[in-house]
């Protein structure tokens, strides 16, 4: 089990998810949430903070507070991204992005949609150093990696035990789907809705669909993308129809791909050099992979 829990992964994946992470922290601040900033505006007696938020304790959200939880934080995630001093500015952003959430939930709604966000800022700091595109395999960057993951499937289980837990069976067979696409559906949600019946399939299918998601970690290696790609589609067809995105838990969920594999900055490199190269009229460099360097001519780098 615990072989399981640290399995080893690439740095560069650990690197290419830190920063996808951070990066995203940034954005959330300035794009899916600066209504946080407007908390201040609020009366104090309103303020009913989360348990955590009572046992720390936690002032009540002012101005000054709000303020510069933004600012800091709003640059410590771009530092953060860089992968530079991971543990001090990872657990900086861990700890100002944890009062962030406090304060945006402690009026009343509570998004669950956080959770696996914060797991993974909470790990980051514990995966030490590590490089994009480095194929270097670390048990520490696998483990935080490994409970993000597992965060990512309990938001999904744990929401069906919450249907359950507050509305049983009713849930199923109640009239949720249709008060959602009331309240904000889309051109496309009303198509569906017009189906008898369909919508009933639909939230036996949801539950379905939340309480199967841990099978995520059994499948086999060569399906795992595949049922991670299913996840995403669910969430694409929840953006579609009640227009509610989940982009914290979506980033989160990048956990699971190997984003090693995806490298923009080499990429833009090599777009770059091309151009160069018809700008002048050069050819653009070739990469040799390691594997054809055998086959080639002794004297092939020498010049004629």
């Amino acid at each position: 089990m615990t072989a399981w829990f640290t399995e080893a992964v690439p740095r560069g994946r650990v690197a290419a998810f830190r920063t996808l992470i951070y990066l995203f922290v940034a954005a959330d601040l300035v794009v899916f949430t600066p209504w946080v900033r407007a908390r201040v505006d609020v009366p104090g007696d309103l303020y009913r903070p989360l348990l955590i938020g009572r046992l720390l304790p936690l002032p009540t959200p002012d101005p000054a507070l709000v303020g510069v939880v933004f600012w800091v934080l709003l640059v410590a995630s771009l530092l953060a991204a860089t992968g530079r001093a991971p543990r001090l500015l990872g657990w900086t952003v861990f700890a100002l992005y944890l009062e962030w959430m406090i304060v945006a939930m402690s009026y009343g709604k509570v998004d669950h949609d956080r959770f696996g966000l914060l797991v993974a800022l909470a790990a980051l700091p514990t995966a030490g150093r590590a490089r994009h595109g480095d194929p270097t395999r670390t048990e520490a960057g696998g483990w935080a990696l490994r409970v993000t993951q597992i965060a990512v499937v309990c938001t999904y289980f744990l929401a069906a035990w919450a249907k359950f837990r507050f509305g049983g069976l009713d849930w199923a067979t109640g009239s949720v789907l249709a008060r959602a696409i009331i309240r904000r559906g889309t051109d496309l949600a009303d198509l569906i809705a017009q189906v008898p019946h369909l919508l009933i399939v639909a939230q036996f299918g949801i539950l379905a669909f939340e309480l199967l998601s841990p099978l995520v970690f059994v499948a086999p290696a060569r399906w795992r993308p595949a049922v991670v790609g299913f996840f995403y589609s669910f969430h694409l067809a929840t953006i579609a129809t009640i227009t509610i995105s989940f982009a914290p838990h979506l980033v989160a969920m990048t956990a699971f791909l190997p984003l090693e594999k995806v490298r923009p900055v080499l990429l833009a490199r090599r777009l770059l050099n091309r151009r160069a190269g018809r700008s002048d009229g050069t050819p653009p460099a070739t990469t040799v992979s390691p594997s054809a360097a055998p086959a080639m001519s002794p004297l092939a780098g020498e010049s004629s």
